[in-house]
């Protein structure tokens, strides 16, 4: 038997033990320091991160960080968001936290027009982007963030315009003469396609800063939701918001920019050029008069015109809840653009507020959203850009005796007309002007303003939860004003100054509403059915004024007094009484006799949605769209064109729910989607176009036509009754597939789709209306192809993530059938500046829209081209208008993208590419620029003045004009380009100042270089060129970008 030994600790002892053990515990608390991400690799800013049974909690900052002191080691944190997963991971000292998306809750967000759709049951080609905060480039408006980064859509600046806008096209053209631009929705307003003065672009009013998420709709199925406005796509915009529950949090985002001309047209320098002029009119009859007209200077003209243009934005936002019943968002937004091309700036001021209340336990959600703007813009003519390819390099910028034009060196001719003593010479307008002082000697500018607004109140009935009933108020306002002053000595001017304005306002308002059931019969069938109506109100007027005057130096007068007799009332001197001319009006042009234009149509629309899913694995959808437009002709005794129905219907297979593929860890998504639907058109189209109207309109002297005796002419307009809507019917066959726990994703779709009764400004028969062209419906397009695209989370671990995103797209373009049955008939468009109403492009049957219509060139053995000599293609032994042919198309029919992000640690570094193959270009400024010929060279049209030509015209030395020679297929170049967008390296950091309880401020600091180099074949400055035809385009600068964003 053993012993039994008995223990006695002493109380002082165990006192002591308890108490080493709780310092023990003590000393085992530590600071968490921590990151949250999404699925998608981006930071999640507002993430609720707190301990677990205590009150100890805090919030992401804009980069996902958090810090958490007083820790105790292995405690639980449990870190949420809106739209994910909660999670929970043990306390350590550093802490990576990625969220997943919560299917449940995401049921509520996915926006697809006119109802939600939880995000895996989604059918149509729907495209989502977030954009990304860290690798973005220059951002000045929201276009800047679509480029290149989805399949199917390809946007194209205006050049480097300050605050310019941008072409956006959805899977090619639909149209020959209405819209191709896709339908704008933000926050569920529709927007309308016209700008206001100074905001040429909708986008371009919008706060890049205040843009949560992008949607893009592309194929029918989505977008036939929105019927007659859905032809060419939908884009999506929502602004963000306030988290419920979230604390206060401030931000700001800011940036300085240094921008510089990248390229400029390889000219002859001044030395250069009197060599050139020397050794061509050695001999010649007007060699002596050509050697006197040349200068001195050494003038880069190109030079001139460019500066090194210096920009800023700046953007504060704050955001939080109020308890967790109302959160909000403010914004306030400042951007300065100056442009490379002196005298351009565009300045933005932007306010944007946010609530977004939850009443009645969540059945009652409230979204208000309102986004002010403010804008003003400097426009910098872009005659100079020209003019400073042309302008004479011997010649100085300004120079002596030509104070009546502000000391600018011009080229000059005779104001002997006038009879203006001070003003013997005018500018000679046929020759080429000062590009200096076109920009120094105008004052273009304009002020602009806009309000979009917006309120959601989308009510769960209390008792019958699964009716949800939506309504949405909202408009879109705005105007502008722009005034122009031309100095009477500018070279745009010759004589006669000008100022004046021309202003515009517009007024959009819409209302919808619609009821939602959503109804799951089992667990294997469930119903969604949304029926709906809307209203639009389209509202818009113009105005203009602008005044000539006599220079303010004019000798010129007239006697101001007479007697009853009519004889000059003379001064003590016995001279007439004489009133100045000098700074006195001249000529006032008034837009419709002052009264303007005005201008308003109406959309009313009936739609509905049905979905229906079985097992989670197989879904049908079916919409429909009844359109009413007022643009159409609804008068009696004509046919009612006026209204337009849209259907779609898609079938989708979840091939992940069978049981081949269930369990299969490889494969994480894989669904097949087959869609087919129709869209109309309307935009582009007149508002009372389809019945007879008139012009009001007199002159000075009155109209020859005073049919009411008034003064005034009626003039009738054209107009169409037969009008009808553009219809566009697509099928698109599509996959959306992820690997490896989704690390991989993507999809592929396959589409055709084809436009019927096109709507063109084409010729009618003589007589039989009030012009000789008329919109009419003439033909048919298609456009056949496809697009992949492809995330990957290639690396994934705490420290080390890289994120890639590549997306290719195909699209074939072809007119199918026009009005005219005859073979040869084609519709001329693209003006050229070469020649005298000369087009370089057409439309017709068999070939690409805007085609390139031109004379094929024949060549030398040494490849060199023979000026005159063209391809005889029908054989008459003649060269004319029957011997063009169609080559090439402006449309690149491959377009591709590709970015990359690097993080680790706190450094991230990323790059954007873009690629387009195929598209070509006409070469306006080399076809204008061929003739280097004496008489070229040399003119003498209203007095003596010299052209400078381009080094590539010197080379091949042609020296005659013809028709022929401006529409040589040699100036249709190749145009396909890789270009590497930007550039960006980051470095985040956090605490800084901390302080006690307060965790400091974090923030990013980050460097972006922007239009880094282009790699392409074309010869002109930049083949990134909308429409095909470059002439006068703003060049794109290469800028360097210094951005810091902090979070207090």
């Amino acid at each position: 038997m053993m012993k039994q030994v008995n223990f006695r600790i002493p109380l002082r002892v165990l006192t002591l033990l308890m108490g080493l053990m709780i310092s023990i515990s003590a000393f085992a608390q530590i600071t968490v320091n921590g990151n949250v991400k999404d699925a998608t690799g981006e930071p999640v800013i507002g993430a609720s991160v707190r301990v677990v049974g205590t009150t100890i909690g805090t919030t992401t900052d804009f980069d996902g960080n958090f810090t958490l002191s007083n820790v105790k080691q292995g405690a639980k944190l449990q870190v949420s968001y809106v739209g994910s997963q909660t999670q929970e991971v043990a306390a350590a000292p550093n802490v990576q936290v990625v969220l997943q998306d919560n299917s449940q809750v995401l049921n509520e967000v996915v926006v697809i027009g006119y109802g939600v759709a939880k995000k895996k049951d989604l059918t149509g080609s729907v495209a989502a982007l977030k954009p990304d905060t860290k690798n973005k480039g220059v951002v000045v408006s929201a276009q800047d963030m679509l480029a290149g980064k989805i399949a199917g859509v390809a946007v194209t600046s205006e050049g480097g315009t300050p605050g310019g806008s941008a072409t956006i096209r959805i899977r090619g053209g639909s149209s020959l003469n209405a819209s191709n631009d896709p339908l704008i929705v933000v926050d569920g307003v529709p927007l309308d396609h016209n700008g206001i003065k100074g905001f040429p672009n909708g986008l371009g009013m919008i706060n890049p800063q205040d843009i949560e998420s992008f949607n893009v709709l592309k194929d029918a199925s989505a977008c036939a939701i929105y019927g007659s406005r859905g032809s060419n796509g939908v884009i999506i915009i929502t602004t963000k918001k306030g988290k419920r529950g979230q604390k206060p949090s401030i931000s700001y985002n800011g940036s300085v920019t240094m921008s510089a001309k990248k390229k400029t047209i390889d000219v002859m320098t001044g030395d250069e050029y009197r060599d050139y002029i020397k050794k061509a009119f050695a001999g010649n009859e007007r060699e002596a008069d050509a050697l006197a007209a040349l200068g001195n200077a050494n003038t880069d003209w190109q030079d001139e015109i460019y500066r090194t243009a210096w920009s800023q934005d700046h953007n504060v936002q704050l955001s939080g809840s109020v308890g967790k019943i109302l959160p909000y968002r403010v914004s306030l937004g400042y951007t300065d653009n100056q442009g490379i091309l002196k005298t351009s700036d565009f300045k933005r001021y932007t306010v944007g507020v946010n609530l977004n209340p939850s009443l009645f336990d969540d059945h009652l959600v409230i979204n208000l959203n309102a986004n002010w703007m403010w804008g003003r813009n400097h426009y910098a003519d872009g005659a100079a850009i020209n003019n400073a390819v042309r302008f004479d390099p011997t010649q100085p910028v300004m120079a002596e005796g030509f104070e009546n034009f502000g000391g600018y060196f011009e080229w000059l001719s005779s104001n002997s007309d006038m009879k203006d003593a001070n003003w013997p010479t005018i500018t000679n307008t046929n020759a080429p002007r000062n590009p200096v002082a076109i920009l120094m000697l105008k004052n273009d500018r304009a002020r602009s303003h806009n309000f979009t607004g917006s309120a959601d109140f989308d009510y769960k009935v209390h008792g019958f939860e699964d009716l949800r009933l939506h309504l949405t108020i909202g408009g879109d306002f705005g105007g502008g004003k722009q005034n122009t002053d031309v100095d009477n000595g500018s070279p745009l001017s010759s004589y006669w100054g000008s100022f004046g304005w021309a202003d515009g306002c517009k007024e959009n308002r819409t209302l919808s509403m619609y009821a939602q059931y959503y109804k799951d019969f089992t667990d294997k069938h469930h119903f969604d059915i949304m029926a709906g109506y809307e209203w639009q109100h389209f509202w818009r007027k113009e105005n203009s004024e602008y005044r000539n005057y006599y220079p303010v130096n004019s000798a010129l007068a007239e006697i101001k007094y007479f007697d009853q007799d009519g004889r000059p009332i003379v001064d003590k001197n016995g001279n007439p009484i004489m009133e100045s001319w000098a700074g006195k009006e001249h000529l006032l042009t008034l837009q419709n006799d002052g009264k303007g234009f005005r201008t308003e149509n109406y959309l009313v629309s009936f739609f509905g949605r049905m979905n229906y899913i079985y097992d989670n694995k197989y879904y049908l959808t079916f919409t429909m769209r009844a359109d009413g437009s007022s643009r159409f002709n609804w008068l009696p005794g004509a046919k009612n064109q006026q209204w337009g129905y849209f259907p779609s219907a898609v079938a989708a297979w979840n091939l992940k729910g069978e049981d081949f593929l269930k369990d299969n860890t490889t494969v994480s998504e894989m669904k097949l989607r087959l869609g087919w639907g129709q869209t109309g058109q309307q935009e582009g189209v007149a508002d009372y176009g389809y019945f007879a109207n008139y012009s009001m309109s007199n002159g000075v002297n009155g109209s020859f036509y005073d049919t009411a005796k008034d003064g005034y002419l009626a003039r009738p307009n054209a107009y169409n009754p037969a009008l009808k809507w553009e219809t566009t019917t697509t099928t698109n066959v599509g996959i959306d597939y992820g690997f490896l726990n989704s690390r991989v994703t993507g999809s592929l779709d396959v589409y055709y789709k084809k436009t019927t009764d096109l709507i063109n400004y084409a010729a009618v028969a003589a007589m039989s209306n009030f012009r000789n062209q008329v919109n009419q419906n003439i033909g048919s397009m298609k456009n056949v192809g496809f697009e992949f695209a492809i995330n990957a989370k290639a690396i994934q671990t705490k420290d080390l993530q890289l994120t890639l995103g590549y997306n290719l797209t195909y699209n074939k373009n072809e007119i199918t059938d026009l009005i005219d049955d005859d073979p040869n008939y084609y519709v001329a468009t693209g003006g050229i500046s070469g020649g005298t109403g000369v087009n370089c492009q057409a439309h017709a049957v068999g070939h690409p829209m805007s085609s390139f219509y031109v004379y094929q060139q024949i060549y030398d053995e040494a490849g060199k081209p023979i000026q005159g000599a063209y391809v005889d293609r029908n054989g008459d032994g003649t060269i004319s208008e029957k011997d063009k042919y169609f080559y090439k198309s402006p449309n690149a029919p491959w377009t591709m993208g590709f970015n990359a992000r690097l993080d680790y640690k706190n450094w991230d570094f990323g790059f954007n590419l873009r690629a387009n193959l195929g598209n070509y270009v006409f070469n306006d400024r080399m076809s204008d620029y061929y003739n280097v010929g004496t008489s070229s060279l040399f003119e003498s049209v209203s007095g003596n003045y010299f052209n400078n030509r381009p080094k590539y015209s010197v080379e091949y030395g042609w020296n005659a004009y013809d028709t022929s020679s401006f529409l040589s297929d040699r100036w249709v170049q190749n145009a396909s380009f890789l270009k590497l967008d930007n550039i960006t390296v980051g470095y985040s950091f956090q605490n800084l100042f901390k302080c006690g309880s307060y965790d400091g401020i974090a923030g990013r600091l980050y460097a972006t270089v922007n239009n880094v180099f282009t790699i392409t074949k074309y010869k002109g400055i930049d083949p990134e060129v909308f429409g095909g035809i470059d002439n006068s385009v703003y060049p794109r600068p290469f800028s360097m970008v210094l951005g810091l964003s902090l979070s207090f």
